[in-house]
């Protein structure tokens, strides 16, 4: 009798842990009611990379793919071994004002981004787009968080222009951190998990003397664009994002 209800209580939890996984699988890229009705759209259904393509290209480059609920970078090598960069992953439609909001996981030593406002007729940086970018790395683990002024190439940071708060909720590698972007206006705002960690207005005094000390300062009308496409860098290395959506504000 013992085992027998050993058993039938091995057999209840393993129906109980079951079923939460698929609970929170399919609470994973889908908008609650109350998100349609506040004008949120998916960028992406968690099951193909529709309304996405390569930056300067017309279909979806083949590092990008769909794994385990979301749209994840997979490290390609060349013949020699090397890794291979790019291209960028951007959305076919453009945005204005909009709040973006998103989840990220990065790879150990990992480096990626959100880039928004994107132009594709911008020059390009070793293939990149040049624009504004929510940084996304692995702070611990990368150099380039040590590079920059004052921490502003750390993860959630407008990249090379302004450092996020020393005190952001960053969550470990390996973990999924729920980041927001807001533009209205020319105000712009970067939040990490719950907390605003760096705002700025575009045209500010501030911002230009940013722009005029980093990689940035020779690039003409770098952060002007008030309208561009969401960008997500391939740099080289393994990140995934998945619960990507968006609303353009009035």
């Amino acid at each position: 009798m013992p085992h027998r209800l050993l058993l039938l209580t091995l057999i209840v939890f393993s129906l109980i842990i079951t079923s939460c996984a698929r609970s929170a699988t399919a609470t994973v890229n889908t908008l609650t009611a109350a998100e349609k009705a506040e004008g949120w759209r998916l960028l992406f259904d968690g099951k193909t990379l529709n309304g996405w393509r390569g930056f300067h290209q017309q279909t979806v480059p083949a590092a990008w793919k769909v794994e385990d609920n979301a749209l994840a970078k997979v490290p390609m090598k060349n013949a020699e071994g090397k890794a291979i960069e790019g291209p960028d992953l951007i959305t076919t439609d453009q945005y204005g004002d909009f709040e973006l909001q998103l989840e990220w996981k990065i790879s150990k030593g990992g480096n990626s981004g959100i880039k928004y406002l994107v132009s594709e007729d911008q020059p390009k940086e070793g293939g990149h787009a040049v624009s504004f970018e929510m940084q996304v790395l692995d702070d611990d683990n990368h150099p380039d968080a040590k590079q920059g002024i004052n921490g502003n190439r750390t993860a959630s940071s407008l990249y090379d222009l302004i450092p996020a708060a020393k005190n952001k909720p960053l969550k470990p590698v390996g973990e999924y951190n729920h980041v927001r972007l807001i533009k209205k206006g020319t105000h712009i705002e970067h939040w990490l998990n719950g907390s605003k960690v760096l705002e700025f207005d575009q045209g500010s005094p501030e911002l230009k003397a940013a722009i005029a000390q980093s990689k940035f300062k020779d690039k003409p009308g770098f952060g002007e664009a008030q309208r561009g496409h969401i960008l997500l860098q391939d740099h080289g290395d393994a990140v995934w994002y998945r619960n990507i959506k968006i609303r353009e504000l009035k």
